[in-house]
């Protein structure tokens, strides 16, 4: 049976990731853990977003492993469906089809200037650019506003998306009366983007063609030792943070999130000790605090039975709230066979 949130807030809480290949300790540190860490303070629903890694996830075996996979990981690290549901997008048709609905209010113009999009489509052919990925934030505005979401955890890149959201939203309202909530984004100060271990301005990605650019929450200990040896630093050997010195400062957000202290105290730890001892304590750091979760990986992946038991406890909860808004937005715009007013 669904428990009710043991918190006295009644605000929802959704966001999705994409399965998309290995979870990475970006994608842990970033988004994960903090899942993890407010799920009993919230009416919480998170999704594995499949739809959206249609574009560029194309071999049907590869995106039923990663869908796995990524709820495999999202258990391991102690997501408890019973508080946080978790589901997957396609198993809820009421996202595509809501989709559809706010193209309706969706202008043009708005969705050629989004910033993920025109990085996306710089310098390629227009046979190059599937729909999709023009599409996009009008699918990801369907997932959050569909469950009357308060709050989106997401990162700062992600900060446009919700923030038009939050037009579509208003916009609906204007036009078929009050119906949707408008969400506002949850973007940690500390964490919420993780960077390259050898690009330091780019986003952690699990896609990077450089596997030494991130660590994989299943990398083992020697892995784990070989990469954090091979990130790049700065020329300063002091470890100090800065927007001059991003290499530095992104491993030691890393540090300070796992060991729950400030940029200021990380440095003050490592006050003249130089990169040698801060790399040697961040590795045995990041080896410690995964090892709980990966061997909890090999239950679930061992046990794929379970996993898809626990998306179904998901699916239950998010169906019964989609039908309902789902039926709400037809009776408003008037479209479906129901002679419904």
């Amino acid at each position: 049976m669904f428990m009710e949130p043991t918190s006295t807030s009644n605000k929802r809480v959704f966001s999705g990731m994409q399965p998309s290949g290995v979870a990475t300790i970006g994608n842990y540190l970033g988004a994960i853990r903090n899942w993890v860490a407010q799920q009993d303070q919230y009416d919480n629903l998170f999704c594995i977003v499949d739809l959206h890694a249609m574009g560029t996830l194309t071999d049907p075996d590869e995106m039923r492993e990663n869908i796995h996979s990524l709820a495999a990981t999202m258990f391991a690290a102690g997501l408890n469906p019973e508080i946080a549901p978790l589901f997957v997008q396609s198993d809820v048709p009421q996202h595509a089809e809501l989709a559809w609905t706010l193209s309706n209010v969706t202008q043009f113009g708005e969705l050629s200037r989004m910033t993920q999009f025109k990085d996306k489509s710089a310098g390629k052919d227009d046979a190059a650019i599937n729909s999709a990925i023009f599409f996009y934030p009008v699918l990801m505005a369907a997932d959050i506003i569909l469950y009357d979401t308060d709050l989106v955890p997401v990162g700062d890149d992600q900060r446009q998306h919700v923030e038009l959201t939050r037009d579509i939203a208003t916009r609906f309202n204007t036009r078929y009366g009050d119906t949707f909530v408008i969400p506002k984004a949850d973007i940690k100060e500390v964490g919420a983007r993780i960077m390259s271990l050898q690009e330091p301005t780019k986003k952690m990605s699990k896609s990077d063609a450089n596997a030494n650019a991130y660590i994989a929450l299943s990398d083992d200990p020697d892995v784990i030792k070989r990469k954090i040896k091979r990130a790049v630093t700065d020329s300063d050997a002091r470890v100090s943070a800065s927007p001059e010195k991003p290499a530095v400062t992104n491993l030691m957000q890393i540090y300070g999130i796992l060991a729950d202290l400030s940029l200021d105290q990380v440095e003050e730890h490592f006050s003249g000790k130089g990169y040698g001892p801060f790399k040697a304590e961040l590795t045995d750091l990041l080896i410690e605090s995964l090892a709980p979760i990966q061997a909890k990986l090999a239950e679930y992946k061992a046990n794929p039975e379970e996993v898809a038991r626990l998306l179904e406890i998901g699916r239950t909860r998010a169906a019964i709230l989609a039908e309902a808004k789902m039926a709400d937005v037809n009776r408003k715009t008037g479209v479906g066979g129901k002679l419904h007013r």
